[in-house]
């Protein structure tokens, strides 16, 4: 009975043993990890040597800046194909005049079905020049344009958040020009 108990001892003590090591291994791989984001991090936004990382390098450089009237500024943020045949422009707005402005109302464009439907950037549309298309916001079952709607004013140095939904070029067309009303048009890549 020595025998068997002592075996089993060696396998318990060696079992013991290795998961010892896997949780010191994980830990010292885990605890490095966090130490060192903070310090990329405060690198990355001090312009230090480290990259950063997707996400903020798309926050930190738009694709795109489209500059209006009176100070109004369209920053094209990212153009994501999505799985279900759409491309989704995100973006920002930005008031850099003086005082508050009112977003004109031109944005909608002039089809009848969106301009009865309220203030949106249904006017906008992409341009593929390669395919020879032009690629019109898309609506709902009701007219009503898939943008960020309800714009009316902007306050000097304010933010606001748009998107525009459009159908999706084909896939091997990854540049397109963005055009919206009131601005001028600006080449964007799809991703």
């Amino acid at each position: 009975m020595n025998g068997g108990f002592t075996a089993r001892a060696g396998r318990g003590i060696a079992a013991l043993a290795a998961a010892t090591g896997l949780v010191l291994g994980a830990a010292s791989c885990g605890g490095g990890g966090d130490e060192k984001k903070p310090d990329s991090r405060a690198s990355a936004s001090k312009g230090g040597a480290s990259r950063p990382s997707p996400q903020e390098g798309a926050s930190q450089a738009p694709l795109a800046e489209l500059k209006g009237q009176d100070g109004l500024l369209l920053q094209i943020t990212s153009a994501q194909r999505d799985s279900g045949g759409f491309v989704t422009v995100n973006g920002n707005f930005k008031n850099d005049g003086s005082r508050s402005l009112v977003i004109p109302s031109g944005l909608r464009g002039d089809e009848t079905e969106i301009v009865q439907h309220g203030t949106s950037l249904g006017g906008a549309t992409l341009v593929d020049s390669q395919g020879k298309k032009r690629y019109y916001v898309l609506r709902d079952t009701e007219g009503r344009p898939l943008t960020t709607t309800g714009l009316t004013t902007i306050q000097s140095g304010q933010n606001i958040p748009v998107f525009m939904q459009f159908p999706a070029p084909p896939t091997e067309t990854t540049e397109v020009s963005f055009q919206l009303p009131t601005f001028p048009s600006a080449p964007i890549k799809i991703s």
